[in-house]
């Protein structure tokens, strides 16, 4: 057999190795991870700052005595206005918003109003009046919804260096309990975070 011959038998076998060795370098694997993990990927506003952030403003406040106090006997209804970004990158801030109503909800300590879904509740309560299907004894008339006591108020800013092969992000995040009847600020906290990379 000519060497002509040899390659032109071989060439497709070694062809073929050589790209399965290729499509097999790149496959990926998918795992899942640990959703608390303190490890940062960037100096970006990530899933490990939500956590901290709601879960160190919800103690915060939890345990600040006025409100410990104004909790003890009454739950009194509160509203968790949408979390402001002040900061030049995309937040999921509703994401940020539902951790924070989540965790004070969780304690026992609060009720709340959600005007996120004033929509939906008003298409309900006209269907309960008016097509005709409910009980009209039964159905939830305008006007009798409960009024919220507090409203609780975020933000959070940014600011950002970079210089010498480092950038250096700043986070503030801000948060206000408002009584909505005095317009007294009941309590106020804020949390810093800072990421840096070189």
């Amino acid at each position: 057999m000519t060497l002509k011959s040899l390659a032109g038998t071989f060439l497709p076998i070694i062809c073929a190795t050589g790209m399965i060795a290729v499509f097999a370098g790149c496959s990926s694997t998918v795992s899942y991870g640990d959703p608390t993990s303190a490890k940062p990927i960037s100096t970006d506003f990530g899933s490990n700052d939500l956590q901290q952030t709601a879960n160190t403003m919800v103690n915060s406040m939890l345990t600040f005595p006025p409100i410990v106090e104004m909790t003890k006997n009454r739950r009194p209804i509160l509203e968790v206005a949408r979390v402001n970004n002040k900061t030049m990158q995309h937040i999921d801030t509703q994401s940020i918003t539902d951790s924070i109503r989540t965790r004070l909800i969780r304690s026992g300590k609060f009720r709340f109003t959600d005007r996120s879904t004033d929509g939906e509740t008003i298409k309900e309560i006209k269907d309960q009046q008016e097509s005709g299907l409910n009980d009209q004894n039964n159905a939830v008339q305008f006007g009798q919804g409960a009024s919220a006591e507090f409203l609780l108020v975020s933000n959070i800013s940014e600011i950002k260096q970079k210089g010498n092969g480092v950038i250096d992000v700043y986070y503030k995040i801000t948060m206000n309990l408002k009584n909505l009847k005095t317009g007294i600020l009941e309590w106020s906290d804020e949390q810093e975070i800072r990421k840096v990379e070189k």
